[in-house]
């Protein structure tokens, strides 16, 4: 068997491609390919699909050749990527629109007018796709009434992934399930489109990519793409899946009682089940991982990204003094939240700073700092931002509890792992063992499992458990999590009380 396998992973601020070692699961080397999230106004969110597509294949090459590895060693490629975005490609398969993602906002209003329509709870139950805005299937509506001349003029609506391998594979437009079980276009049951959704959208599934699993491996890799990747023609590519349930099996998540937590840009919480499994609140949702598999949990919107606005707007001074000094600027503002209290003296966020998905799948939502008094100072108000994270992130596990169970394992995954300090916190906030694998690009580690899997080589995914070894196990402390189940009462009244006031603020907000 060819010894390497590389991951190229699809994400919202850059793609990353992983030479993993398919003995061990050791990551050879990581190349990382960063690019713009154009936001021109505050609802819109998007990008340029042929610059991701750019960014794919440089990211894919320079990974070969920081591994120091023979193309002819390269027993496939496999692909992880980012859900949601969507593209509307003429009918040569030439962009009509750009990538429009799941932060794009502008079918906010189609919400309501889904709910209107037709039964949209329903759609969810057959879907597994939470009704809100990042929905392709919202998007689409949204499109067909603003921008009515490209609606019409688009052979087919793709997302960005479908997009970079029809470049590799003489434009065949093919989605996997994982993928298209995101769009709230696809029938859990099925395992096809729905029409009922379909019809909603405005389309038939003659505009949509071919429908394959996870598992399938394109061959005929074009040569010329094969010498711009650094690879031997022919070359198999699978096809892969969505970046979060690929994250469980990267991070060795494989069962219902093993929850994956994952928190970069945004965050998530998931578990493994065996069949299709949604909410009767509509809470969570429920995308397809194998034929055999599913994956229930929550997104949320704000993860990393708040600790980056604290860094940037709050705590600007200690991270210019970080960086002066050669010190990591998050280091610096994690020791700065340790001087305040766990409970930061009472001091509740609720991090909604940029609308939020699970549980409440509300876009019309906004940040609040609750319980700010003249006692509190910066310290307080930057730990209670991770604290606040920890408490959302507590949220949806509940909701996903209701679904797989309650967990006894804790599996951690994102930027967030390389953080002791609110790796402990998010344990004390769940009252749960959280366990940190020692390779934490676990997106791309479960694409690699895949691969394997998709090739004939593993039977199933039971072989990602010895890539997910762990020496880090940090177990909640009972006072704190007594100070956190206190609080987290508090942080829970907080959201159905403000749903009104929310409304009204981002209403002035979006004013001109």
């Amino acid at each position: 068997m060819k010894p390497y396998i590389i991951a190229a992973d699809i994400g919202t601020t850059s793609t990353k491609a992983v030479v993993v070692d398919t003995a061990a699961g050791a990551v050879r080397a990581v190349t990382s390919i960063e690019y713009p999230l154009h936001t021109p106004a505050p609802d819109r969110a998007e990008q340029d699909p042929d610059e991701i597509a750019r960014a794919v294949e440089t990211a894919v090459r320079s990974a070969v050749e920081r591994a120091g590895i023979a193309a002819s060693d390269v027993r496939c490629v496999v692909f992880s990527s980012a859900m949601h975005s969507l593209i509307a490609l003429d009918r040569d398969g030439k962009p009509l629109t750009p990538s429009i993602t799941w932060a794009d906002n502008r079918a906010a209003s189609y919400v309501d007018i889904l709910k209107a329509q037709t039964d949209a709870h329903a759609i969810y139950a057959a879907t597994g796709t939470p009704i809100h805005p990042m929905s392709p299937l919202l998007k689409l509506m949204w499109l067909r009434d603003k921008a009515p001349a490209i609606f019409e003029r688009a052979g087919t609506f793709a997302g960005i992934k479908e997009y970079v391998l029809a470049g590799w594979f003489g434009g065949r437009l093919v989605v996997d399930h994982s993928i298209a079980s995101a769009t709230g276009l696809y029938s859990l049951e099925r395992r096809d489109w729905h029409e009922p959704a379909l019809r909603a959208a405005g389309i038939d599934a003659t505009r949509l990519p071919e429908l394959v699993p996870t598992t399938c491996a394109l061959e005929g890799l074009d040569r010329a793409v094969a010498e711009r990747l650094g690879l031997a023609p022919g070359t198999p590519v699978v096809v892969g899946a969505s970046d979060g349930v690929l994250a469980n099996v990267g991070a060795g998540a494989l069962e219902p009682d093993e929850f994956a937590v994952t928190i970069g840009t945004s965050g998530a919480v998931r578990a493994i089940v065996r069949e299709p499994r949604t909410d009767p609140q509509g809470r969570t949702f429920c995308y397809a991982l194998s034929d055999d598999r599913w994956v229930v949990g929550g997104a949320i919107n704000n993860g990393g990204v708040l600790f980056r606005w604290v860094r940037d707007h709050l705590a600007t001074k200690e991270a210019d003094e970080a960086r002066a000094a050669g010190i990591d600027p998050y280091e610096a503002l994690t020791a700065l939240a340790q001087q305040a209290p766990p409970g930061s003296g009472g001091l509740v966020t609720l991090p909604l700073f940029a609308g939020e998905r699970a549980p409440y799948w509300n876009a019309d939502v906004r940040g609040v700092f609750f319980g700010l008094s003249l006692a509190h100072g910066k310290p307080h108000m930057v730990r209670a931002v991770l604290e606040g994270v920890g408490y959302a992130v507590r949220s949806v596990a509940e909701a996903v509890a209701d679904a797989a169970g309650r967990p006894r394992e804790i599996r951690a995954s994102g930027g967030f792992a390389r953080s002791p300090f609110w790796r402990q916190t998010i344990a004390d906030v769940l009252g749960a063992p959280l366990t940190v694998p020692d390779a934490i690009e676990s997106s791309a580690l479960g694409a690699a499992a895949l691969g394997l899997v998709a090739l004939g080589d593993w039977p199933d995914f039971a072989g990602a458990k010895a890539w997910s070894a762990s020496s880090h196990t940090h177990e909640p402390n009972p006072a704190t999590r007594a100070t956190y189940d206190e609080l987290f009462s508090i942080y829970g009244d907080l959201y159905p009380r403000l749903v009104d006031p929310f409304r009204r603020i981002v209403r002035f907000q979006s004013q001109p």
